[in-house]
């Protein structure tokens, strides 16, 4: 069985250094260039993990060339005082930021907000997040969408083996940090095989039935009407026999990162296969009118 070992390569939150914001001449400068040219501006706040994974040079060259800047905030300075931006990409914390951020959408409504923050807060809550799918109920001729069983855990770690108990879940359970705000912890994932071991978690969490599914998850990424899907390596399948003799809890600090990618990996094509398209159209087009969101960044089905 593939234990925790496996997915460390993907654990790696190191801090580089903050982008270089432009200076006062710089942003003249391309306030000229935005007018002669047309460029359309994109201010963003991001973690320099997301920076760093994200705004690569050929990325950045690519994007020129279809008339996009990339300009960095300075979350030193007023952000009414930067720009001018067409849109402002962001994924920071904390409620400091999202008052900042409320502010510049009443003075700058001509600006795009990626997203706002309003419309992500309750996205940071597992329960809440998983009950918006689960209230899809969507199934179409090409397939179902759901969520599997699940019990939330708030408190009281010695209290969790009753609950399950009493909400009738199988084992093996998977939990999931409560709070999903990017962190490092709220990526951990830990798989319980016993009503003994449950004790061994810690609240808050959310509890969900396993689901056997072939070691790989399919990332889908959606950008307004746009769909990217991606294979990643994820939890291996369980059998009865591991069942029968595996106790304790298996922690898994980073499952389905980049560096899991499965998409040139010699899969058995019943795994591999993509979900369908008119499937996944759908799923985009429920999740953005019940979430509120112009983009749906790593959903995994």
């Amino acid at each position: 069985m593939r234990l925790e070992e496996e997915f460390s390569h993907c654990d790696n939150y190191d801090e580089e250094e903050e982008p270089k914001t432009m200076s006062q001449c710089s942003i003249g400068a391309l306030q000229q260039q935005q007018q002669q040219q047309k460029f359309v501006v994109v201010g963003y706040a991001l973690t320099s993990k997301k920076i760093k994974s994200f705004l690569q040079p050929k990325f950045e060259g690519l994007a020129r060339n279809k008339g996009i800047l990339f300009v960095a905030i300075d979350q030193n300075r007023p952000l009414s005082d930067q720009g001018p931006f067409d849109i402002v990409l962001h994924k920071l914390t904390g409620k400091g930021w999202r008052q900042i951020l409320e502010d510049y959408r009443q003075t700058h409504p001509e600006v795009t907000v990626l997203d706002p923050p309003d419309a992500i807060q309750h996205l940071h809550n597992r329960q809440s997040m998983l009950q918006c799918v689960a209230d899809m109920n969507l199934s179409t001729s090409y397939g179902r969408v759901g969520v599997p069983r699940q019990l939330v855990i708030k408190k009281d770690a010695s209290s969790i083996a009753d609950a399950v108990d009493k909400a009738g879940l199988i084992l093996p359970l998977v939990a999931k940090p409560l709070v999903a705000d990017g962190s490092a912890k709220s990526h951990e994932l830990s798989l319980a095989y016993d009503q003994y071991s449950l004790q061994k978690l810690e609240p808050p969490l959310v509890l969900q039935e396993f689901v056997n599914h072939g070691g790989v998850l399919f990332k889908v990424y959606i950008v307004g009407e746009a769909i990217k899907v991606v294979r990643r390596f994820s939890l291996p399948d369980v059998t009865k026999r591991e069942l029968s003799k595996v106790t304790g809890v298996f922690r898994f600090p980073r499952v389905s990162c980049a560096a899991a990618s499965a998409d040139d990996a010699d899969l058995d094509p019943s795994v591999a296969e993509l979900p369908p398209r008119p499937l996944l159209e759908r799923l985009a087009k429920e999740l953005r009118w019940r979430l509120f969101l112009l983009h749906v960044g790593s959903s995994a089905i």
